[in-house]
C-alpha cells in the first residue's frame, strides 16, 4: 500500500500492529505510546517531514478514547486534574506546532534537548520505582483496592487536593497549569500531545499514585493532539504546503491499531501492581533518551 504523504510504500498490517503493541503496553501507564511512534515512523519507515508529528496526533486522536472511555466508567478519572493541565497543553501544542513548523523542521538540535529532558524525567520515575520497590516489593498480593473511590477534598485557583485509598494528595494548580504549558509546547513540537512527559512528571516528580493520573493525562493528551491536528491541516490548507499536513491514512491505520491496543492496556491496569507500570514507563523514556542523545554524536 502507497502511503503518498509520507512518501512511503509497506504492508498496512505494520502500521496497524506497531499501534496497537505499543498502546498496549504503555496505556497503562497514562501515555499513547505516541513518543515512542515518531522514531518507528522517522528511523523504521523514514517519514522524517514535520506530516510525520501531525500523523502522530491523528493517531493519538484516534487511539485514546477508548482508554478514556475505560478511566471514566471505572471512575477513575480524576477530571480536575485533567481540566487543570489542559489549560496550559491546549494553547502549548499550538506554539509547539508552530515551532515545528518554523523553527524545528531540521530537528536533531531538537532531538537531543528532548533526550536530555527524557532522561531526567526517566531517571527520576526509574529511582522512585526502585526506592519504593525495595521498602514494598512488586507482588500480587499488594495490590490496591480497585474499587477505591477518589475524594477531592479542595479544587481551587491555588490547589488541587484529594484522598485514595487513605493516602492525601496536593499539588498547586498554577504548577499545573504551568507545566502544561511547556509540556504542551514540547509535545505540540515533537508530536506526543504532552501525556508522554506529563505522566512521568506527575507520578515520579509530584509522587502521585499512577492509578489516580493515567486517565487524566490521556484525556489531555487527547484533546491537546486533536487541538494539534487540526491545527497542521488548517495552516498546511491555508499555506498550501504539504509536507506539513499529516498521512491521514498512514494515521488511521496507526490508530485503528491503537484503538484496540488502547482499551485492552487500560482494562489491565488493573491487574499489574502499579510499580511494575513505574519500571516499564521509566524504561519506554530512558530507552527514547538514549536513542535520540545517541542519534545526535553518530
Amino acid at each position: 500500500m502507497t502511503f503518498p504523504v509520507a512518501g512511503i510504500e509497506i504492508s498496512p498490517f505494520i502500521p496497524l500492529g506497531a499501534g496497537f503493541f505499543l498502546t498496549f503496553f504503555l496505556s497503562s501507564a497514562g501515555v499513547s505510546g505516541a513518543f515512542i511512534l515518531l522514531p518507528f515512523q522517522v528511523s523504521v519507515l523514514g517519514f522524517t517531514s514535520p506530516g510525520a508529528t501531525a500523523t502522530n496526533h491523528i493517531f493519538n486522536v484516534m487511539a485514546i478514547p477508548g482508554g478514556i472511555a475505560r478511566y471514566i466508567r471505572e471512575k477513575r478519572m480524576l477530571w480536575p486534574l485533567a481540566g487543570t493541565m489542559l489549560l496550559g497543553t491546549g494553547p502549548g501544542v499550538v506554539l509547539g506546532s508552530l515551532g515545528r513548523i518554523y523553527i524545528l523542521s531540521d530537528s536533531t538540535d531538537f532531538k537531543l534537548f528532548m533526550g536530555v529532558v527524557l532522561a531526567l524525567i526517566g531517571s527520576r520515575l526509574a529511582a522512585k520505582a526502585m526506592s519504593s520497590t525495595s521498602r514494598n516489593p512488586v507482588t500480587y498480593e499488594n495490590m490496591p483496592d480497585f474499587d477505591a473511590p477518589i475524594k477531592i477534598t479542595r479544587f481551587d485557583h491555588l490547589l488541587l487536593e484529594y484522598e485514595y485509598r487513605g493516602d492525601h494528595y496536593r499539588i498547586s494548580t498554577p504548577v499545573l497549569a504551568g507545566m502544561g504549558l511547556l509540556v504542551g509546547i514540547l509535545g505540540g513540537a515533537y508530536g506526543v500531545g504532552g501525556g508522554a512527559l506529563l505522566s512521568p512528571l506527575l507520578i515520579g516528580v509530584f509522587r502521585l499514585p499512577v492509578y489516580t493520573t493515567a486517565g487524566a493525562t490521556l484525556f489531555c493528551t487527547w484533546v491537546s493532539s486533536l487541538i494539534a491536528a487540526l491545527f497542521f491541516w488548517a495552516l498546511s490548507s491555508f499555506l498550501n504546503v504539504p509536507y506539513i499536513s499529516p498521512d491521514w491514512l498512514l494515521g488511521l491505520l496507526f490508530g485503528c491499531g491503537g484503538i484496540m491496543g488502547m482499551y485492552i492496556g487500560a482494562s489491565l491496569q488493573l491487574k499489574i501492581p502499579a510499580r511494575l507500570i513505574e519500571f516499564v514507563l521509566s524504561g519506554a523514556v530512558l530507552s527514547l533518551a538514549c536513542l535520540y542523545i545517541a542519534g545526535y554524536f553518530l
